[in-house]
């Protein structure tokens, strides 16, 4: 099963599921991308595997999902540090590289999907911490990510397990 991101005919980001149900969504404020670079703000286009789940257990109880799923800690990063022999995985703060803050204030890594976009092995530069998380309340956009709303997130998690995929098209075809 897909997840696919479009823009619809409202002109508005959506993610559709079998086509069955849509959710609005945000993507990156460099808009969409085949050229994927760390820090260009963009989402990446293509089909990306859905991993496994993070969660706040401070904040919400263990989403229902078939995904392999964990607790985030104050102290889990993300290495965005192409230079870094971790690019692109999860770390342990404190951490000597660049990196993002898993544990944020804001909320919107309160669940975090670990999407499989450069990660088999990551190629330096080619773009890191590429999820599917939370929305802001106003779906203001993302450095990269998809983002729903939480209950549309909580969801789709109920409905997607191991082997399916968020797919990010340019146009109104689906991706393969």
């Amino acid at each position: 099963m897909d997840i696919q991101v479009q823009r619809l005919a409202d002109h508005r980001w959506h993610a559709t599921l079998d086509e069955a149900e849509s959710w609005p969504c945000a993507i990156g404020r460099g808009g969409i991308t085949d050229a994927k670079r760390e820090g260009d703000g963009a989402t990446p286009i293509g089909c990306w595997p859905l991993r496994r789940v993070l969660y706040r257990p401070d904040r919400l109880s263990q989403p229902d999902t078939q995904l392999p799923i964990a607790p985030l800690s104050p102290e889990d990063g993300w290495c965005d540090d192409p230079g870094h022999v971790a690019y692109n995985r999860q770390v342990r703060l404190p951490f000597p590289a660049g990196h993002e803050v898993l544990w944020r204030d804001d909320g919107i890594y309160d669940i975090i999907v670990i999407l499989g976009h450069n990660d088999d092995p990551p190629v330096p530069g080619a773009g890191s911490a590429i999820f599917l998380h939370v929305a802001r309340p106003d779906y203001g956009p993302t450095a990269g990510c998809v983002a729903l709303a939480l209950d549309d997130l909580l969801s789709v998690l109920r409905m997607v397990g191991p082997g399916d995929r968020l797919c990010v098209r340019a146009d109104g075809a689906p991706q393969p």
